[in-house]
């Protein structure tokens, strides 16, 4: 009887949580047993003693297709093994990873490592690398904490004292994810074909479509107890055309399409109706009027929002950015303050797989120090509540919410995954257009500016750089204040400071839409996703972009010979 309970109790718990996968996994032998071995025989071994010790083991396999006038011009794929390695001596309270004044932050020792010889699963040949690195780490971080301890003592008190490590419950899980194989002759194909439906217009100097798709294991196994093995699949399809016009100016247009499994990819009808969308609006901007420097009142649809709140707010939450003593610090004393307006709450949620039947490339379920992935509340109908939190504490903010994320060889820092801004009252997307002409009568503007689209931007967060941002749009229109039609204007970029900006959000509307995309930081480059409704803000500055003096191509592209249709 006890052994038929105990049969039915294993039965009900997850996959995950059973052990059989694991204690099979050459990766998760080798790994667990190194640093069991490693921190046995570390832990005492010079006078700075050794407390901590992780490591995450990337398995990643990934393909790369793109074409270029109708035909595939470069096609790549390769298995790869990297190796992460977080040594930490002396204590929490103060390590070899705390920030030297005066210089950049000293990092653990975390060189990327392409095992080649693991890639058969052998657990000696694995276990002699670690071994190798984990030497290496070790005598890094007894030099670093040298010099932690040096610079302490003959440099100012820092604003915030807070630990440089914050302990984490130990964690268990164990998943595989795999992506099946597509059909790549059928993707050829389609590829083909989109870069000659592309190149078959003169004016387009530049154009190309791409399939990019990986599959990624994690292993992460520390001396917290920490056992992890999770996984993700990256899938992009993209295509891009540009154009140069007679003043300089670089346009742009395209789009990409994020999933995690090739079923939820768009059709190829759907694919093709967006291609001659993005060909049509190329032509118009090549048209269009540049727009002056102007201040007034400005619409950003749903996606442009979402990146304007991921590039400008965002980074500004994250947690180590509030106490590192070169960093602007924008945010580190307004918890409980009102920062934006009070229509917006703002959260960060990696655990969301989608958003409104949207897949969210920013999902993940740990974080890269093995911490479960948790919903950051941020920002509540305007006042500030809190920060995306690694295991870097800060002040009130002792613990990581599984915000901790870098790309192989980089430190890990805390990071955004899945930015979604809720507003309160939205209204339907014409009643805030309806505003924005008011708004714009109001102030005695002859227009008012509709961001259709943004292709990303830039915040500096540094003490010694204006706090100031620049977000660089794609699709813009002049909306007029006496009825006439949108007019298509180009050559601004968005600027301002955050804590003015976000004052003069004003209204929202009920129609959220999913950026997804790669953000790149000190930590490297990371998969996120940024929602948000189209807003209203009654005050945007834009200055004229950054263009080239370079002239258009002198002949027409080889298959074109009508030189006025260049033109």
């Amino acid at each position: 009887m006890l052994k038929q309970l105990l049969t039915l109790a294993l039965a009900l718990l997850p996959a995950a949580l059973q052990a059989g996968p694991a204690e099979k996994d050459p990766f998760m032998n080798a790994l667990t047993s190194e640093l069991d071995r490693s921190m046995s025989g570390l832990r005492r071994a010079e006078k700075t003693p050794l407390y901590y010790l992780g490591y995450e083991l990337t398995v990643s396999s990934f393909h790369y297709i793109s074409a270029r006038s109708g035909a595939i011009d470069y096609e790549d794929g390769a298995p790869s093994v990297k190796l992460d390695i977080d040594v930490r001596v002396n204590d929490m309270a103060l390590d070899n990873t705390h920030q030297v004044k005066g210089g950049s932050a000293v990092n653990v020792y975390t060189e990327p490592v392409d095992l080649s010889v693991a890639l058969d699963g052998d657990e000696a040949a694995l276990r002699a690398r670690v071994w190798e690195f984990t030497d290496a780490a070790f005598k890094k971080a007894q030099e670093n904490f040298t010099k932690v301890k040096m610079n302490k003592a003959v440099t100012a008190a820092e604003d915030d004292p807070s630990p440089d490590f914050s302990p984490a419950p130990p964690e268990r899980f164990y998943e595989t994810v795999t992506l099946p194989e597509p059909d790549l002759a059928a993707w050829r194909a389609r590829l083909r074909k989109y870069s000659a439906l592309l190149g078959a217009y003169p004016f387009a100097y530049d154009s190309g479509a791409s399939l990019l798709y990986e599959n990624e294991n994690r292993y992460l196994v520390n001396s917290d107890g920490t056992r992890v093995k999770t996984g993700a699949n990256y899938i992009t399809l993209r295509y891009r055309l540009a154009s140069r016009t007679t003043d300089g100016m670089v346009l742009e247009r395209g789009e990409d399409y994020s999933a995690a499994s090739f079923g939820r990819l768009p059709s190829d009808d759907k694919v093709r109706a967006d291609i001659a969308g993005s060909i049509a609006e190329l032509k118009a901007l090549r048209a269009a009027p540049v727009v002056e420097p102007y201040t007034g009142p400005a619409i950003l649809r749903n996606r442009a929002a979402g990146v304007y709140f991921h590039e400008i707010i965002g980074h500004r939450l994250e947690g180590h950015r509030q106490k590192l003593e070169d960093s602007g610090q924008t945010f580190a004393k307004k918890v409980g303050q009102k920062v934006t307006s009070e229509i917006v709450t703002l959260y960060d949620d990696p655990t969301l797989a989608e958003y409104a039947g949207v897949q969210l490339r920013g999902h993940y379920l740990y974080d890269d120090e093995g911490v479960k992935a948790g919903r950051a509340s941020l920002i509540e109908k305007g006042v500030l509540k809190g920060f995306l939190m690694n295991r870097s504490p800060i002040k009130d903010f002792a613990s990581s919410n599984g915000h901790g994320r870098r790309s192989s060889g980089l430190p890990t820092v805390a990071r955004m995954g899945n930015t979604v801004m809720e507003a309160s009252s939205p209204v339907p997307y014409a009643e805030l257009r309806a505003r924005l002409v008011k708004e714009t009568v109001r102030q005695g503007k002859p227009f008012g500016l509709l961001f259709d689209d943004i292709s990303g931007g830039f915040t500096n967060t540094n003490r010694g750089g204006a706090q100031a941002f620049k977000v660089q749009p794609l699709m813009v229109y002049k909306v007029y204040a006496d009825g006439r039609p949108d007019e298509l204007v180009r050559g601004v970029d968005i600027v301002g400071t955050p804590l003015t900006s976000f004052a003069k959000i004003t209204a929202a509307a009920d129609d959220p839409g999913v950026f997804n995309g790669s953000c790149g930081a000190e930590s490297g480059w990371v998969p996120v996703s940024s929602v948000s409704p189209s807003i209203l803000i009654s005050e945007l500055e834009v200055e004229k972009s950054e263009k080239s003096q370079e002239k258009p191509p002198v002949l027409s592209p080889p298959m074109h010979d009508d030189k006025e249709a260049w033109r």
